[in-house]
């Protein structure tokens, strides 16, 4: 009797730890054979590592952490002295499953998970053509600038205008299809950080109500508050 009640013992505290781990991370790095993971976030503006394993012939590898709301983790690779690469991904509770390269540890990197990671795919991958052609204009540019060729970089100059606006109203656009995901307030803050405020605003003022109480949706209004505070001060 002693014996089956420490075996019920101890499965309830191998399920009260497990409730503990709102977020679990499954990750197979191809050609990993030795190095350290790491699972991270930012708190309070600081990045900060919430999990860790070290590789060393490891089939399995799994990182966990609490979790209260969909956010942004960032899984980073430490093969020497240095982290060299880092996978960003957009989690909520439950699992995620990250597949990559060692070679290509960030370019390689697919995703399964949250519903908002899908959406974020979507965005960067209809946008990845427009940020190509914006790597292509600096390039030209500095070519440009280099051969004295004022003609051409003003020519280039003024393309490079054109293309920001066009990416500035395209994410906004983006945003306010997705008002009910918290991936709108994010992108708002991490691709319009400089645009002008009305844009970030209309983006604020569509969000649904449970999306404007999140992480990101909280952070968009108290930093729209504070361009605007700023602008009425100057």
């Amino acid at each position: 009797m002693r014996k089956l009640y420490m075996i019920a013992l101890t499965l309830l505290f191998i399920s009260c730890g497990k409730k503990q781990s709102d977020l679990t991370v499954l990750v197979n790095v191809k050609g990993l054979k030795k190095g350290s993971l790491y699972l991270k976030k930012i708190k309070d503006t600081v990045l900060v590592t919430v999990d860790s394993i070290a590789v060393n012939g490891n089939t399995k590898i799994e990182l966990t952490s609490k979790l209260e709301e969909p956010e942004v983790f960032y899984l980073y690779l430490k093969k020497s002295k240095k982290e060299s690469d880092r996978i960003a991904f957009f989690a909520n509770k439950g699992t995620t499953e990250i597949n990559t390269t060692l070679q290509n540890f960030a370019f390689d990197a697919n995703i399964k998970g949250s519903q908002q990671q899908k959406i974020m795919e979507d965005y960067k991958s209809l946008i990845s053509k427009m940020n190509n052609r914006n790597l292509e204009v600096i390039k030209e540019q500095f070519e440009a600038q280099q051969a004295n060729d004022t003609a051409k970089l003003n020519k280039l100059n003024k393309e490079a205008k054109s293309s920001l606006k066009r990416k500035y109203l395209y994410t906004v656009n983006f945003a306010l299809n997705n008002k009910d995901s918290e991936v709108a307030p994010y992108i708002a803050l991490t691709e319009l950080y400089n645009a002008r405020v009305d844009l970030l605003d209309t983006i604020n003022q569509s969000l649904t109500t449970k999306v404007k109480s999140s992480k990101y949706g909280k952070e968009l209004d108290a930093f729209i508050l504070g361009i605007k505070a700023a602008e009425k001060s100057n």
